[in-house]
């Protein structure tokens, strides 16, 4: 096969993978979020390797993108992936099961959102950030594969991707994620 074969199949694979993502349920997180901005409460986001790029991408459009010159009402927002110092020293000295529930433990409140991204949707420290937000009243939201794992039915709100292949799972979330930003940096959310 040559290269612009692969690009053409990979694109229309892809195409077919965003067809069929729910975007009522994009909808509701969506007006989850504004919720959360509206009564002053805090989006958490995580997730492990492609996925965490994702989840601190994800904050730099929202505190930048759909806060900056909108002081009345910006978000707050962080990533548990950024601290590479406390993910390293959580990971060392207890599990890497805990690096993202224990800055939890610290921070999250009831009314909070945290957005878990995992495209295998059975990463540990990801299920265990989510059981943690749910015991203390936040609103859990997860991107993840619609072919399995234990997260879709473990959050508040599944954004599921049909698709098993780590590539397309990934390029979905970026543009989930790129959706919930937009709807506020293009002020269809106010």
């Amino acid at each position: 096969m040559t290269q612009q074969g692969f690009s053409r199949r990979y694109l229309d694979e892809l195409d077919s993978v965003l067809k069929a993502i729910d975007a009522a349920a994009v909808d509701r997180a969506i007006a989850c979020l504004r919720e959360a901005r509206d009564a002053d409460r805090t989006i958490f986001s995580c997730g492990n390797g492609g996925s965490a790029s994702i989840a601190s991408q994800m904050v730099v459009d929202m505190v930048k993108g759909a806060s900056y010159r909108k002081m009345t009402r910006p978000f707050r927002m962080i990533s548990l992936t950024d601290s590479v110092a406390t993910i390293t020293a959580y990971a060392n000295d207890v599990s890497y099961e805990s690096v993202f529930v224990e800055p939890l433990r610290n921070w999250a409140q009831k009314g909070d959102v945290l957005i878990a991204i995992s495209g295998s949707g059975n990463s540990p420290n990801v299920l265990r950030a989510v059981e943690f937000a749910n015991g203390v009243g936040c609103t859990t939201i997860g991107l993840t594969t619609g072919s399995g794992g234990r997260l879709k039915d473990l959050v508040t709100l599944p954004l599921s991707v049909p698709s098993s292949h780590m590539g397309r799972l990934e390029d979905a979330f970026f543009i989930m994620t790129h959706i919930l930003c937009y709807a506020f940096m293009e002020d269809a959310c106010g």
